[in-house]
């Protein structure tokens, strides 16, 4: 029954939401932010808990203020989501502005192939969609299986319906990740979710002075094939959704497979740690993240690089 529920309520967002007018959808946002925000369910109380990892200075005044703001911007990145199939060309380019698109076009142009790693920031489908309609490079992504099934095909066709190819990824699904390489090796985009690890084989990271862990996919996929890997960082700005494009983080030199890799996405991570320090509030972390905050589990077995996790 709650499965229904969520999947008619998404469902219902897609269908209403991207036909009312765009001030009463930020005060429904706002209003439902506040309401949950109030309520100091679990996703808030992690998301303070992340918080105050970021900001340790930060007084539980400050945190309970910098969560509210937090709960705002996430909640503006749903509103967002269920309006953007509905947004024309003008729309999008009018909401976002991005630096650093020098990286992205170097790469694209000399045929390399790019992974564009994002963390759960602001609103990155916007991204994405911007990329597809302002740029013209269409691009290749996964997606984590969600429940109810019929989620899990709606999020899939919203995302394609964006322009994006999305891959389903399950644990380490190898066909997954031979085709992103392949992409990647045809000079094409990839562009993966990065500061969170679901895999249970995810590389050790320090992350605001803590033990956490990250993907190795998005280090792999530009180890094996050359690709240009890019972390980006995205902020909202008042009306408008901020981007950068990070300069390409290459393969280190003088070091083993799996050690390159640990260094790459230790770089990633040290770029993420600044501008969510810069921009907590559109760090959209409302579930554990630390391994000091996860539960124990037994060590896995050797097992090929996640692809990455999915934009959910």
């Amino acid at each position: 029954m709650r499965e229904r529920l969520v999947d008619g309520g998404f469902a219902a967002g897609w269908a209403v939401l991207k036909v009312l007018p765009e001030p009463l959808v930020k005060r429904l946002g706002d209003g439902l932010a506040d309401f949950t925000w109030r309520r100091q369910g679990k996703g808030v109380r992690q998301l303070e808990a992340n918080l105050a990892r970021v900001r340790p200075q930060a007084s539980l005044l400050e945190l309970r203020e910098l969560s509210r703001a937090g709960m705002r911007s996430y909640l503006r990145y749903w509103m967002e989501a269920f309006r953007l199939p509905a947004w024309n060309d003008r729309k999008i380019a009018d909401s976002v502005r991005v630096d650093g698109i020098e990286h992205l076009v170097t790469a694209m142009e000399a045929n390399r192939g790019a992974v564009l790693a994002l963390p759960h920031m602001a609103n990155w489908d916007l991204a994405g969609v911007w990329v597809v309609r302002h740029l013209g490079y269409k691009f290749t992504t996964v997606a984590e299986r969600l429940k109810p099934e019929s989620l899990f095909h709606r999020f899939m066709a919203y995302r394609e319906g964006l322009g994006m190819e999305v891959l389903a990824l399950t644990g380490s699904d190898m066909s997954v990740i031979a085709t992103l390489a392949k992409r990647l090796r045809a000079g094409k985009l990839v562009c993966l979710i990065g500061d969170r690890d679901l895999s249970e084989a995810g590389l050790p990271v320090r992350f605001f002075g803590e033990a956490a862990r990250m993907p190795a996919g998005p280090a792999a996929l530009a180890q094996r094939t050359g690709a240009a890997l890019l972390p980006v960082s995205l902020w909202y700005e008042g009306p408008v959704m901020r981007a950068r494009i990070h300069p390409p983080i290459e393969v280190p030199q003088g070091a083993d497979r799996q050690a390159q890799k640990a260094e790459m996405t230790q770089a990633m991570a040290d770029i993420w740690a600044a501008e969510i320090a810069a921009h907590p509030q559109d760090w959209h972390m409302l579930q554990k993240f630390w391994v000091a905050d996860l539960p124990r589990r037994p060590k896995p077995s050797a097992a090929p690089e996640a692809a990455g996790e999915a934009a959910s």
